[in-house]
């Protein structure tokens, strides 16, 4: 048990959060050991006379799917939520958590015309999304292991996957995850390459207390630090062998003679 705890103390700890979030809640749920019913968005129960049943804010971002896709949501979530972390939120995690909260926000916001109760879907599409916009020019991820296709169109894949999977119902709840992605990369990262910064960029770092409770004292800002990948399998483009193969270190010794000979 210790070392189990070890090894997730090793994760990233936002993504840490959503993994263990998204096991919390759906794992209960997919052994009926709790109604779904009890973990959904509904106005009323959040806000209204019926109860102030404020843990729905959180529980409605985290019940995922049943069977083998819930598998590869793990496998996403994690992949995304670690690459950001240690890419272009290398030690500024109160920074993603905290434009974590803003992206929810608006993903409920935009959800609203379509009255969703569930936003995991939307949830997971903005961080993807985010990441894709991230990744080096030129990047290919694996689409479930089947075929590869350029990373920045991977949101676009996975809108289409669930139309296929789920029809124009699916596919048009996870629609606002990929609107929020798009102004989470524009306001924050901006549309340059190597994301240099948005027009929202400033407001989007983390208080004091929020980063001092992380353990981050100093360092450089999220939109700072060029991405170095995105949260789902790059194969960044290949690098010029003219380059590698003709570069040494030191001094030139030149060929020199074989022992013994003239």
């Amino acid at each position: 048990m210790d070392a189990f705890v070890a090894e997730l103390k090793k994760i990233p700890p936002v993504t840490r959060f959503l993994c263990v979030s998204l096991v919390s809640v759906t794992g209960p749920v997919l052994m009926q050991l709790v109604s779904p019913y009890n973990v959904l968005f509904h106005h009323s129960l959040v806000f209204g006379a019926r109860g102030f049943q404020v843990w729905r804010l959180w529980s409605s971002f985290f019940l995922g799917s049943s069977g083998l896709s819930f598998i590869f949501e793990i496998i996403m979530l994690y992949r995304t939520g670690n690459e950001l972390e240690m890419g272009p939120y290398l030690r500024k995690s109160s920074d993603l958590a905290f434009q974590l909260v803003f992206a929810c926000g608006a993903i409920m916001a935009t959800s609203v015309p379509l009255s969703s109760m569930l936003f995991f879907r939307p949830l997971l599409l903005s961080l993807v999304y985010l990441s894709s916009q991230l990744a080096p020019p030129g990047s290919q991820t694996s689409l479930y292991g089947l075929i590869s296709i350029p990373v920045k169109y991977f949101p676009f894949a996975l809108l289409g996957m669930d139309l296929l999977s789920g029809g124009p119902r699916a596919a048009a709840v996870a629609l606002p995850g990929a609107v929020v992605g798009h102004l989470w990369w524009w306001g924050v990262f901006g549309t340059e390459a190597g994301g240099r910064g948005g027009p929202m960029a400033e407001y989007g770092r983390a208080p004091r207390w929020l980063a001092k409770w992380f353990g981050e004292t100093s360092g450089p800002s999220a939109n700072s630090i060029r991405a170095t990948g995105s949260g789902v399998h790059v194969v960044p483009p290949r690098a010029r062998t003219e380059e590698t193969a003709q570069t040494t270190h030191g001094y030139r010794w030149g060929s020199g003679n074989r022992l013994g000979s003239d």
